[in-house]
């Protein structure tokens, strides 16, 4: 195999700006800024998202000669055992799921004590007022400045692991992460969003404090130009890896990480909810959720239909399933859609697919039931494996593919199945991505030494019983359609089924190929070849170059581009494999605005 040249940290460069670094410039920058402002009392609002170290800028950050009175929002929020009442709702008692909350930030403050904060701050007659923490700008809407401190998810999900934070409100830092995780999902981290919506017109200053006492600063122009610069041209966003029980080495080797790690079981390389956005400021790298540029830009990045459709949400997720040298994934199925919006108030279901990035021999995948079974049996056998009795026979209820590499198969809801040992998948599917009712696990546990948790009661509401081999071979499996093709190039379509919204095109090109957005996301793979280079034929964005499996995203308003393959890969042949939304096929229940 090829050395890697996998970019695991992309960014998108941006001129003009000065990133500031170290909490002694910060702090010099800002006392510059006060200074202009020419007046005995100064109010300085310091937002955060959920999981920023509040204490450690607090204890680094020096705003004037004197000390500033310092106002710490936290200590307005509601009294735990109210606070607990206030999510139960939403997170409930299932160990996985939670229900998508209706709350916003603000009613996880004290009225009386957010009352008395404000007479407080309104008190001070002189000096520097810093209010501090999570929603502090409900406290002052007008305050002289706005430094707002962001956080990356899966960064919040590391200091989680590491017992480092408490999910909003709360001092659970010993709960365990699957809770924290769950709340943060269905609570935590769609209030904050809300929250942070309202402010980003009018952040003077962003904090960047991603990596402990390095903290960096622009100006919330800078970040403005940066997101501006991203809409108008091809973009990647910085992946991140997570081992599993079932994971395999093949991404060890692809991307270039820590070989001495047991495994990397996901790759997730266009996920903008846990993504990041980094830009580079003249050589200094910042680093930003990607979901801000869908909150900034959602029409010129989604489109004006699949906007419409979906809100300020970016609908498709492609990321990596690694089984190489690995296990079977768990035996597993997604709920439909009434179900997903009834039961969890997400606004559309996972349909999705595998794509076969690689495959040994004799691999294969676990898809649709077989004939003539029955499944109250099936589901007794299911319940006995789940209480500790026999191991569920998979294969006497589950039809078994062959598969090889760069096929792609179809997954859409309510369809039970199971990526085998030894394979790579690139998982396309619509976004919901935590919803996977675990049917079966083999019997193995956890990266913790724990049992995972199984769905049972979920899943068995969900399962197509109709779904067995025949439909499977015709409506799931080799669906491949050859489109168009011209000079040096040729156009298939992939999928996906009826059913999705998402549809897929693989382009097998050893020259130039044209493309266009349509109006619409296009989120694209290089899935052969080692290098392509992706241009616009009147200059519009510079060409942007992408390597072996690494996911792009091109932003609707973008239209017209070409790929062509380039460097090692120039003269070879290469392939791309895009998905969009079919805008004719949304349906009128799927609207989440």
């Amino acid at each position: 195999m090829k050395k890697s040249n996998f970019n695991k940290l992309p960014q998108v460069s941006v001129t003009g700006h000065t990133c500031t670094t170290g909490w002694t410039d910060i702090s010099a920058r800002l006392q510059d800024k006060i200074k202009d402002f020419n007046s005995p009392k100064t109010i300085i609002v310091l937002d955060t998202y959920h999981g920023v170290y509040t204490d450690e800028i607090l204890n680094n950050i020096k705003l004037g000669q004197t000390s500033a009175t310092i106002f710490d929002v936290s200590t307005a929020l509601l009294a735990q055992d109210k606070l607990e009442a206030l999510v139960y709702p939403f997170v409930k008692d299932d160990p996985v799921f939670g229900f998508v909350t209706t709350l916003d930030l603000a009613a996880f403050f004290d009225p009386e004590k957010v009352a008395a904060m404000q007479k407080e701050i309104q008190d001070v007659k002189e000096g520097i007022v810093l209010v501090a923490g999570i929603g502090a700008s409900l406290f002052v809407p007008k305050a002289d400045m706005l430094v707002y401190a962001d956080m990356p998810r899966w960064e919040i999900q590391l200091r989680f692991r590491n017992n480092r934070i408490s999910n909003l409100g709360a001092d659970n830092t010993a709960e365990p992460f699957s809770y924290q995780y769950k709340r943060s999902f269905f609570v935590d981290w769609k209030v904050c969003d809300k929250h942070k919506q309202t402010l980003m017109d009018h952040w003077d200053f962003v904090l960047d404090t991603t990596i402990p006492s390095s903290p960096k600063m622009v100006s919330g122009k800078a970040i403005s130009d940066g997101l501006e610069k991203t809409i108008q041209q091809p973009f990647r966003v910085v992946p991140f890896f997570d081992p599993g029980p079932w994971g395999g080495q093949w991404l060890k080797e692809v991307v270039d990480l820590d070989r001495s790690a047991q495994n990397y079981a996901w790759g997730f390389d266009c996920v903008p909810e846990e993504n990041s956005l980094v830009f580079d400021f003249e050589g200094n790298s910042f680093e930003i959720p990607s979901i801000n540029l869908v909150f900034t830009h959602p029409v010129s990045l989604l489109g004006k239909d699949v906007y419409n459709a979906f809100g300020a949400e970016f609908p498709i997720r492609f990321d990596f399933l690694d089984t190489m040298k690995g296990g079977n994934l768990s035996l597993q199925v997604h709920p439909l859609h009434d179900y997903i919006k009834e039961k969890f108030g997400m606004g559309y279901t996972q349909n999705e697919s595998y794509y076969f990035l690689d495959a040994k021999d004799d691999t294969f995948v676990y898809l649709g039931l077989k004939e003539n079974i029955n499944p109250e049996q099936m589901i007794e056998d299911l319940e006995a494996a789940q209480e500790g009795g026999a191991i569920f026979d998979a294969e006497k209820y589950v039809e078994k593919w062959q598969v090889k590499k760069h096929d792609h198969v179809l997954i859409p809801a309510g369809t039970i199945h199971c990526s085998g040992a030894d394979t790579v998948v690139l998982e396309i599917s619509a976004t919901p991505f935590i919803f996977t009712f675990k049917l079966w696990d083999w019997g193995r546990m956890g990266l913790d030494g724990k049992p995972r948790p199984i769905s049972l009661e979920h899943g068995k509401k969900n399962i197509q019983w109709d779904r067995t081999t025949q439909w499977t071979k015709e409506n799931l499996v080799g669906q491949i359609k050859e489109m168009e093709s011209g000079d040096g190039w040729r156009e298939e379509r992939t999928g996906l089924d009826a059913q999705s919204f998402i549809e897929t095109r693989r382009h097998w090109f050893s020259k130039k190929v044209e493309h266009h957005t349509g109006g619409i996301v296009n989120v694209l793979n290089l899935i052969a070849g080692r290098e392509a280079i992706v241009e616009s034929p009147n200059g519009a964005f510079e060409p942007f170059i992408v390597h072996f499996a690494e996911t792009f995203i091109v932003p609707a308003s973008v239209g017209a581009y070409t790929i062509t393959p380039h460097g090692e890969s120039a003269g070879q042949e290469c392939a791309t494999i895009k998905a969009y939304v079919r805008t004719d096929n949304l349906k009128e229940d799927y609207k989440i605005n």
